[in-house]
């Protein structure tokens, strides 16, 4: 190692195999860029701006609309200028910062699916005792308590991985800092890195997948034994929207950190699906199936209209 100069930046490559295909990738990412950033800015601000939304669902989704501003942004925009023929060198704190900011956004999400699960849980099983199990102050806790315990996890796999000596190559294969292509470029042993990631990005989100599954297993219980058929309906239609933004996200996840052995070519498309696509299609998958929501985006433009 004495050798080596320690790496103190790194080029990203980009997304494998696209050479000559430049300028339609950046028209496309750019595009699903805006319309995540739209969608969810509109989302956020519906709720905020419709006092009938300041409910326990909607604070969460709220926080959700946070997270899906966040995650496209951790990767997108260097993208973007490595696309137009900009620079392709990061820093060594910028690529912390990227493996850092999409685990930490990640993981948020992954706690926020599992504790909406819990509320359209105790909102269809004990309706009653709701507002009473679902206070502000439980709300509070619940969302702090997702940032606070992703901000560990991604803070453990980010200082696990940058402590790792790096003093070869500084070529990253991939196109954004995300843990492994770069622990890939490591000289030093990655064991503990391995066996840390398989505990935080395997184990914790099958606990959580498996606590959603508990969580639907009873509401599917709860809903059956309802008598009334608008009940259910309305029900039904309450989770339609959460179980769909659960597949959406567990469904790449699970096929990215659960099988390594891949072929790059499945691999990366499922990466930027659960980048750039998911977070643009969350907004659109809660508002088509809602009508409150459809109520407070009228309002949000009526507004917007008559301040003009």
């Amino acid at each position: 190692m004495a050798n080596h100069t320690m790496v103190t930046h790194f080029i990203l490559r980009g997304i494998p195999n696209t050479d000559g295909l430049q300028t339609i990738l950046f028209f496309t990412f750019l595009a699903f860029y805006l319309c995540t950033l739209l969608g969810n800015l509109l989302i956020f601000s519906a709720i905020l701006g419709d006092p009938r939304l300041h409910t326990p669902m909607y604070f969460f989704l709220c926080n959700l609309a946070v997270v899906d501003l966040g995650i496209p942004s951790v990767s997108i925009p260097k993208f973007l200028a490595i696309l137009s023929g900009q620079n392709n060198v990061i820093s060594l704190g910028g690529c912390m910062a990227q493996a850092f900011f999409y685990h930490f956004l990640g993981s948020t999400e992954c706690l926020l699916c599992t504790v909406m699960a819990f509320d359209r849980y105790v909102a269809i099983c004990h309706p009653l005792r709701y507002l009473l199990i679902m206070n502000r102050r439980v709300c509070t806790l619940l969302a702090t308590g997702t940032w606070i315990c992703s901000s560990f996890h991604a803070t453990i796999l980010a200082s696990l991985t940058f402590t790792l000596p790096y003093c070869g190559s500084n070529v990253v294969d991939y196109f954004f800092c995300d843990i492994f292509p770069v622990a890939k470029l490591a000289c030093g042993d990655t064991y503990i890195l391995e066996t840390v990631s398989f505990t935080n990005i395997g184990v914790v989100p099958m606990i959580c997948f498996s606590l959603i599954l508990v969580s639907y297993i009873r509401i599917a219980y709860c809903i059956l034994k309802m008598n009334a058929g608008e009940g259910r309906r309305k029900a039904a239609s309450t989770c339609a929207s959460h179980l769909a933004v659960v597949t959406l996200f567990f469904g790449p996840c699970a096929l990215i950190y659960t099988q390594p052995q891949l072929s790059e070519v499945l691999v990366t498309p499922l990466d930027v699906f659960g980048n750039v696509v998911t977070p643009m299609l969350n907004p659109a998958v809660y508002t088509l199936r809602n009508k409150e929501v459809k109520a407070g985006l009228r309002k949000l433009g009526g507004g917007l209209t008559m301040a003009h």
